[in-house]
């Protein structure tokens, strides 16, 4: 039997143990602001994970610090693969052990998904100290990768990035903003009937086959058919958003920044 929830009433460590002790099989599949992960468990044990790039151990560990969003369990979905061979236990207290570590990160760092930015040191003269790591993430700072592309660039997770990032924000050398609306271009208000933005978004899923590729089709239509129903209710620039975000973030996996920079550069044209 399926059952869904929040994650706000219900941490996942606490889902996967109720799942867990009935020795279910089937699919875990949580959202969040855009953001689509999956766990899947074999007679309740997790066998395998994944949320945008994050595969396994460390898509568990990136899951079990959301705060929010929703949950379902699809019963009897088998994993397309095993990449988890640590059991629930060791799994389950690594990830207790990273969320108290984030709800101290927390406190300065909201999510992997806001912008890091060097903040300007005009008449300040003190000696600067830094470790490898920190002057590794200091050379990857543009001010407009989030925390977690950071992180797939330094092949390093978004929670590694943040504790790292968490001494440079205390040190006021590193100060966060909001990850702004790709090319920050506002989207065009929709008209009465959702029309001209289900036109819009035709031509985004055009653009978006182009760059992503076969490869990433059953991605492009999920999302485009996502959008125009949101159009269709009422929640067209949402939706809108959304897409474009989900479009921008499967380039950048499947065909690398350089051919997400240029997705992010075509949709803007569009846009004017």
């Amino acid at each position: 039997m399926a059952f869904q929830g929040s994650l706000k009433e219900l941490p996942l460590p606490d889902i996967i143990q109720l799942v867990s002790v009935s020795g279910k099989t089937g699919k875990f599949t949580l959202a969040q602001e855009g953001a689509t992960g999956y766990i899947y468990l074999k007679n309740g044990q997790m066998i395998h994970a994944t949320v945008l790039d994050l595969v396994g151990e460390e898509a568990i560990y990136a899951l079990a610090i959301w705060n929010q969003g929703e949950f379902q369990f699809s019963p009897n979905e088998e994993a397309p693969q095993q990449t988890i061979s640590k059991s629930n236990t060791n799994l389950l207290m690594e990830a207790a052990r990273r969320l108290d570590e984030w709800r101290v990160l927390s406190k300065k760092i909201p999510s992997v998904d806001v912008v890091p930015v060097l903040v300007p040191r005009q008449n300040r003269h003190e000696q600067i100290t830094l470790n490898p790591q920190e002057w590794l993430i200091i050379t990857q700072i543009d001010s407009r990768r989030s925390i977690a592309e950071v992180g797939k660039v330094l092949r390093m997770s978004g929670f590694d990035v943040a504790k790292l990032l968490y001494g440079l924000i205390t040190s006021e050398l590193v100060d966060l903003k909001k990850k702004p609306e790709p090319n920050g271009q506002p989207i065009p208000a929709a008209s009465g009937d959702g029309s001209h933005l289900i036109a819009l978004a035709d031509q985004i899923r055009v653009i978006a086959d182009k760059y992503i590729g076969e490869s990433g089709a059953k991605t492009v239509d999920k999302h485009y058919q996502l959008a125009v129903d949101a159009i269709r209710s009422g929640k067209g620039e949402i939706g809108i958003r959304t897409m474009v975000a989900e479009f921008e973030k499967a380039t950048s996996l499947l065909r690398g920044l350089a051919m997400s920079e240029q997705f992010r550069q075509e949709i803007g044209r569009l846009r004017r």
